[in-house]
C-alpha cells in the first residue's frame, strides 16, 4: 500500500472507494433522517443525487463510532463505492476512535475489493498529524495477514493506494506510523510463530539483523558468559533446555550526545512447559509459544526505533532468551538459585520461571547506569483474571515514570492500568532458607511478582507492564486481527521519543 495526503475535496477526488465519517449527533434518535448532514457533505449529496441522505436513512445510519455502510454508485459517477463510518460523538473522540475507524473503513474497502481508497474524517479538536499517523496505523494493522503457515493460502487483495484527504502535507507522519507498523508487525510474527520455529537462537538472530541492518551494537551472551556474571536464576531455568541460553544486549548510541539512557527488557519464554511443575490440562501449554511476548515486543520497538534514529535517546534492549523445559538437569521445586546480584532465591514453583530470568535481566540492565528501565512480561495470569485481555497491568516505582508510560500507551491506543506495589504483600515470599521465594500466595499474584521483579533494582527508576492479557486475542478487535497482537511496540516508541 501507498499513503498520499492530497488538497482535493472529496467531491473532486476521482478513485474506487470514498470513506467520509459523520459525527453522531445528541438526538440522533429523534432524527428523521436520523443524521443531519453537514454543510460540507451537502455538495457531495447534492452531486451523489441526494445517495448519501438515501444510504443513512435506509440503513438507519446512527453514527455510532466504529460502524459502517458502503453503497455502489451507479451511472457516471466518479467513484465506485460511498463507505460511511461513524465517529461517534464529537466530545468523545480520542486518537484511537480515528485509529478504529480507519481500520473499519480499511476492512470494509478490502472487502469491497477497493483498489484506491480515500478517507476523510472529521478529527474534531485532534493533532492532524497525531491523527493521520492514527489513521495510517490502523489501517496498516487492521490489513496485516499472517499467512506464513498456510501450505494455500487465500490472501485477499489490500487497496493499493491510499488518500487522505484535506489534512495538509502529513507525509512525515505516514512515515512514522509505517516505521512503527513494522515494529508491530515483527512482534506479532515472532509472538504467533510456533515454538519449533521461534527460539531462543531466533530471537538472537532477530537482535542481530536489526543491529547490521541500522549500524547498532549486539551482544549475544552464551552459557558461559552468563556464569561469569553470576546470573544463576537465569541459568537455572535454561539448565533443562536442549537449546543454549541467549541473553541479548542490543544498543542504540545517537549521533548526539543523549538527552537520557533507557533500558527495555522483554521477558523471551519461547516454550514454558512449567518445569517440573508441568502445566496440566486446560493450563494452556499449548499456547505457551506466547510467553515471548515482551521480547516479540522488545524487538519489534527495536526494529520500529531504529528506522526513526531518534537522535538524542541512548537505547539498551535486553533479554534472558531460553526454554522453560523438563529434563534430568531440570531445576527441581525447592532449589537455591543465586541472582548476578549475590540475593538467594528458593523455586517453590518452577512454573514461576520468567521472573527469574528477568531479575538476572534487572541487574544487568541497571549496570548500565541508564535513566530508565522499563520491562515487559507475559508474567502472570492473575493479571489476566484482574484486567482481562484488552489491558496490561502497570507496576512502577517511580510516579513520573509511570505517568509517562501511561501518556505514551493513551497515545498508542494501548490500556495500561496502574497496579499497587503493597510491600505488605512481600512477606508471603520470605523463605527460611534463602533470601526470598519466587512466588508467594495465592492472593494478589500479580502484585506479589512485581515485588520479586523490584529487589533486583537499586535506585533507578523502574516500571513492569504485565501484558498477559492483552498480548493475544481470541478474536478481532479494532485494528488487531484474532492472534498476536504486538501490544507494547507502540507504547514504547511513544515513550522513548517523547
Amino acid at each position: 500500500m501507498k499513503f498520499h495526503t492530497v488538497e482535493t475535496a472529496p467531491q473532486d477526488w476521482r478513485g474506487d472507494g470514498l470513506a467520509i465519517g459523520l459525527w453522531q449527533t445528541a438526538t440522533t434518535e429523534d432524527q428523521d433522517p436520523p443524521i443531519a448532514l453537514a454543510n460540507e457533505w451537502a455538495a457531495l449529496d447534492t452531486q451523489f443525487n441526494g445517495a448519501l441522505t438515501e444510504l443513512i436513512t435506509e440503513m438507519e445510519f446512527k453514527a455510532k463510532a466504529g460502524s459502517t455502510i458502503v453503497t455502489r454508485l451507479g451511472g457516471n459517477a466518479p467513484i465506485r463505492k460511498l463507505i460511511l463510518v461513524g465517529m461517534g460523538k464529537v466530545a468523545d473522540l480520542t486518537l484511537d476512535w480515528v485509529r478504529r475507524a480507519a481500520a473499519a473503513v480499511a476492512r470494509l474497502a478490502r472487502k469491497e475489493r477497493c483498489k484506491t481508497l480515500a478517507l476523510c474524517l472529521p478529527l474534531g479538536d485532534l493533532n492532524p498529524s497525531l491523527a493521520v499517523q492514527a489513521m495510517t496505523e490502523g489501517i496498516e494493522l487492521a490489513l496485516y495477514q499472517d499467512l506464513r503457515f498456510k501450505s494455500e493460502p487465500e490472501k485477499v487483495p489490500s487497496p493499493e493506494r491510499i488518500d487522505f484527504l484535506g489534512y495538509g502535507d502529513q507525509l512525515a507522519a505516514i512515515a512514522r506510523a509505517q516505521a512503527i507498523c513494522a515494529g508491530v508487525q515483527l512482534a506479532r510474527e515472532l509472538v504467533a510463530a510456533p515454538a519449533n520455529v521461534v527460539t531462543p537462537l531466533t530471537l538472537a538472530q532477530t537482535a542481530q539483523e536489526i543491529a547490521e541492518t541500522a549500524g547498532w551494537q549486539v551482544e549475544v551472551l552464551g552459557k558461559a558468559e552468563c556464569e561469569q556474571l553470576g546470573m544463576g536464576a537465569y541459568l537455572g531455568v535454561a539448565q533443562a533446555s536442549d537449546l543454549p541460553p541467549q541473553f541479548i544486549h542490543l544498543s542504540y548510541q545517537p549521533s548526539g550526545t543523549p538527552r537520557r539512557k533507557l533500558a527495555i527488557i522483554g521477558k523471551g519464554l519461547t516454550f514454558d512447559s512449567g518445569g517440573l511443575n508441568i502445566k496440566g490440562a486446560g493450563s494452556g501449554i499449548e499456547m505457551m509459544k506466547i510467553d515471548m511476548a515482551g521480547a516479540g515486543a522488545m524487538l519489534g520497538a527495536a526494529k520500529a526505533l531504529s528506522l526513526l534514529n531518534p537522535p538524542d535517546v541512548e537505547l539498551h534492549f535486553i533479554s534472558p532468551a531460553t526454554e522453560n523445559m523438563i529434563s534430568g538437569h531440570a531445576l527441581h521445586p525447592g532449589d537455591v538459585v543465586t541472582a548476578s546480584n549475590g540475593k538467594t532465591i528458593e523455586v517453590n514453583n518452577t512454573d514461576a520461571e520468567g521472573r527469574l530470568t528477568l531479575a538476572d535481566a534487572l541487574v544487568f540492565a541497571e549496570k548500565l547506569g541508564v535513566d530508565a528501565i522499563v520491562d515487559l512480561a507475559t508474567l502472570t495470569g492473575a493479571c489476566v483474571i484482574a484486567l482481562g485481555d484488552q489491558m496490561a497491568g502497570l507496576w512502577s516505582s517511580d510516579a513520573a515514570l509511570s505517568e509517562a508510560l501511561q501518556q505514551a500507551a493513551t497515545q498508542a491506543g494501548e490500556k495500561l492500568w496502574p497496579m499497587p506495589l503493597e510491600e505488605k504483600y512481600f512477606e508471603g515470599m520470605k523463605s527460611q532458607i534463602a533470601d526470598m521465594k519466587n512466588t508467594g500466595p495465592r492472593n494478589a499474584g500479580a502484585i506479589t511478582a512485581a515485588l520479586f521483579l523490584k529487589q533486583f533494582v537499586k535506585d533507578t527508576p523502574w516500571a513492569h507492564l504485565d501484558i498477559a492479557g492483552p498480548a493475544w486475542l481470541e478474536k478481532e478487535d479494532g485494528y488487531n486481527s484474532a492472534g498476536a497482537t504486538g501490544f507494547g511496540v507502540r507504547t514504547l516508541v511513544n515513550w522513548v521519543l517523547s
